[in-house]
């Protein structure tokens, strides 16, 4: 039973880890939002620089591509109608940014919980073999499955916390991003006033 803790610790770190390098890779930011998107975006004069924007949009697949793309499928639609589509659409892709982070979510609520459990195992383990042959012996082990179990349970929970709260501020600066990007080539195709507001995180 002692070692089941620090395995299950052990596993979660593991899961922590994945997570956290998985979500760093997806989330660069030249990966969400291209520089060359962006660019054509802003060089963006008339309906005529569209098939500029597609083939950009093709050529660096991302999540700005696919709702600019999305846009300019349906720019025979008002701007109202274009962008009331696109905002659902944009939810959609910020929910793909955020996939992964409430995994590390739990981690960092059930890490410590685990190192606690361990902890309380420990010094249950220690005090229930008080005054028995080997008393000893039995007395550090329950001590260095609490301490290890404390240790390895933060270990875990801190980084994976660190990772959580720089990634969910990530996707929502990402998302501000596309915002102004999409808002900015609606503005440019339409030439009207009106603004776009694609799904803030909360």
């Amino acid at each position: 039973m002692d070692i089941f803790f620090i395995l299950a610790l052990i596993f979660t770190s593991i899961v922590a880890v994945t997570f956290i390098v998985e979500r760093g890779m997806a989330l660069r930011w030249k990966k969400v939002v291209p520089p060359p998107v962006q660019g054509v975006v802003q060089n963006y004069s008339s309906p005529g620089d569209l098939a500029a924007v597609r083939g950009a949009c093709q050529d660096h697949p991302s999540a700005l591509s696919r709702l600019l793309l999305f846009a300019s499928d349906h720019v025979e639609w008002s701007r109202t109608e274009n962008g009331e589509l696109l905002e659902t659409r944009a939810r959609q892709e910020v929910s793909k940014l955020e996939r992964g982070l409430v995994i590390l979510e739990i981690i960092v609520g059930i890490a410590p919980l685990l190192g606690l459990v361990g902890t309380i195992y420990g010094l249950i383990t220690l005090f229930g073999n008080m005054g028995q042959g080997g008393e000893n012996a039995k007395f550090a082990q329950g001590i260095s499955l609490a301490l290890n179990a404390t240790l390895i349970g933060l270990l875990v929970a801190i980084p994976a916390l660190v990772a959580w709260s720089y990634y969910s501020k990530k996707v929502e600066t990402l998302a501000l991003e596309m915002e102004s990007v999409c808002e900015e080539f609606l503005r440019k195709h339409y030439g009207a006033e009106n603004s776009f507001e694609a799904p803030r995180k909360h």
